[in-house]
This record gives structure tokens, sequence and C-alpha cells, in this order.
């Protein structure tokens, strides 16, 4: 989407670009489950690890980053699972995520940065208050054969 706008200081009409955001979430395969963190910020609810990608890194380098913000874990990546990009999937703006398979490989899982729990979960036992989209990638993820 382009917008144009003037300078509030010098009055020169510009262009403003807005662009979807990119951001990672990871599946992190860990003790005979899937990694969830409980958010302390908006939206509320239970979440995959995850998060924005800074300017200059990559995909990949942003998940491994953000596992071990979040969870206390280092992992292994094992591939990219799929991209999601509804424009609703976050309440706060449009964000287009990148899901990433893992496995935790060393570290003590524990919450860390924006999370206020980290627990692993298995496809029987999901939390009701699911945050984002991430019910859906979990569905998705566990009907692969």
């Amino acid at each position: 989407m382009r917008e144009t706008f003037s300078c509030p200081n010098c009055k020169h009409q510009t262009t403003r670009y807005r662009n979807p955001v990119p951001t990672v979430d990871i599946l992190i395969s860990y003790e005979g489950g899937i990694v969830l963190i409980e958010r302390l910020n908006p939206p509320p609810g239970w979440a995959l690890p995850g998060g924005f990608v800074d300017y200059g890194e990559s995909l990949e380098a942003a998940a491994v980053r953000e596992a071990r913000e979040e969870t206390g874990l280092e992992v292994e990546l094992t591939g990219q699972f799929h991209t999601y990009s509804d424009p609703k999937r976050d309440p706060r703006q449009h964000t287009i995520s990148t899901i990433f398979t893992a496995i935790g490989r060393g570290g003590q899982l524990q919450a860390g940065d924006d999370a206020g729990k980290a627990i692993v979960y298995r496809p029987d036992n999901l939390p009701k208050n699911i945050a984002f989209d991430h019910r859906r990638i979990l569905e998705d993820y566990f009907a692969k054969p």
C-alpha cells in the first residue's frame, strides 16, 4: 500500500509504503512434544516461539535467536514448514510468518524474553487459548503425513 503525505517540517510531498512485516515462528520438537510459550504481552494466550525478523538478519538466524530468547533452548533447524500470510493473522499489524521446524538440542527449557511460561505440549493436550493463527499452524503440522 502506498500513501502520499506532507512532511510536517518542510511540507515536501513524499511517499510512504506500507508493507507486511516478516516474522518467524518455530515448531520445536522437544521431549516428545512441541514447545509453546505463554505470552506476557498482548495478544494474550499460548503461542509458538517466534517474533520479528531484525533488519539485516536472515529468517533462519531469526528463528534460532527467537527460540533461544523465548525458550532457553538451542535448536537445530530441520526445515521450513510453511508460510502464513493472512492479513488478519496478527491483530497488531499485517505480518507474514515463515514457520520453521526444529529440534531442541541444548540449553534448558525456561521462559525468557516476553514469555511467561514455556511448556511442552502434545497434540492431545493443547491449551484452549492459543494466540494468532497458531492453532491452525499446529493442526496443519500434526495433520501432515
